[in-house]
């Protein structure tokens, strides 16, 4: 049997690091939570459709007494947090202290559209959909970047600390619960907790979407001649690392060079491109990544 020796690029192109990491990850959490602020002022408020979490408790607030959505957003989240700090810890609560804020901020000054500005006066279910839509990829940018929008998130947190219930169970309970509720006001009807359902089921299934297309991974094995070239221009123009497996062809009986790399799935046209350039003969496959874990990638979570 053939040994196979493997040699990784030394040299790989670091990024932008540190700091500005999380300058960055902050201005993509308040850019999200501006897109989910939106939503709700623009197509769902107008419309008296009742999502879940916070935001949904500080709806029905407004439709049965007009008390703006900011106020009651941010005092019950600022009990929660007060809980939060003691039970989980200051470090969950941090990005969750800069969400709260951030968007009670958007939430107080963005004005709340009229009936009919953007979807039909009368036409409910397409502002739930595009309010649904838009909230939903807001939301997924806040998780993407480490980011929370307080709220409900903070009860599971708690709750899984101490019970034997998952994160993604106690968010679902806490948000049928907040929908269902209106029911009991003037302004509630089961027309109207439908509306919210479908609401809370497109948010869920963009966040969903929105998080696994930024994090799908693909993985290729390139087989060229122009194998250092081919290395050297991922490096340097991917910034993604470069394996070299040694092997050997078993109908030629000749050595190759494989080029190994595992790169974001939006990435793979670079790569493409750049083997085309260099060697338009190469040998190519590409594969789907369930899950890439390390630098550049995503972080190892374990308890």
């Amino acid at each position: 049997m053939k040994n196979i020796q493997v040699t990784s690029s030394s040299h790989f192109p670091l990024g932008i690091k540190g700091h500005w990491i999380d300058i960055r990850e902050y201005i993509f959490i308040a850019f999200g939570l501006l897109m989910y602020s939106a939503a709700w002022k623009a197509f769902l408020l107008p419309h008296q459709i009742t999502g879940g979490g916070v935001t949904g408790i500080g709806a029905i607030v407004l439709y049965a007494t007009g008390i703006p959505i900011s106020l009651t957003f941010f005092g019950i989240n600022f009990v929660l947090l007060a809980v939060a700090v003691k039970t989980v810890g200051l470090k969950f609560s941090i990005r969750t202290i800069y969400g709260v804020g951030i968007l009670t901020f958007f939430f107080a000054i963005l004005p709340q559209a009229v009936p009919g500005t953007f979807v039909g006066q009368e036409d409910n279910f397409m502002a739930c959909v595009l309010g649904g839509l838009i909230a939903g990829a807001g939301i997924g940018i806040v998780f993407l970047s480490n980011g929370s929008s307080g709220g409900t998130d903070i009860i599971a947190k708690v709750v899984n600390k101490y019970r034997n219930i998952t994160l993604g169970r106690m968010l679902l309970y806490c948000d049928v619960l907040i929908i269902c509720s209106s029911y009991f006001f003037d302004f509630g009807s089961i027309e109207k907790i439908v509306y919210g359902l479908t609401t809370m089921a497109i948010t869920t299934f963009t966040v969903d979407m929105v998080i696994n297309g930024v994090r799908q991974s693909v993985q290729f094995f390139i087989f060229s001649k122009e194998y250092e070239a081919i290395a050297t221009r991922i490096n340097l123009d991917v910034h993604r690392g470069v394996t070299i497996l040694d092997g050997m062809g078993w109908y030629s009986k000749e050595p190759v060079k494989v080029v190994t790399v595992v790169a974001r799935k939006n990435e793979s046209i670079k790569i493409f491109r750049i083997v085309k350039e260099i060697d338009p003969n190469a040998f190519i496959s590409q594969s789907s990544v369930i899950g890439v874990y390390g630098e550049g990638f995503d972080i190892i979570k374990g308890k």
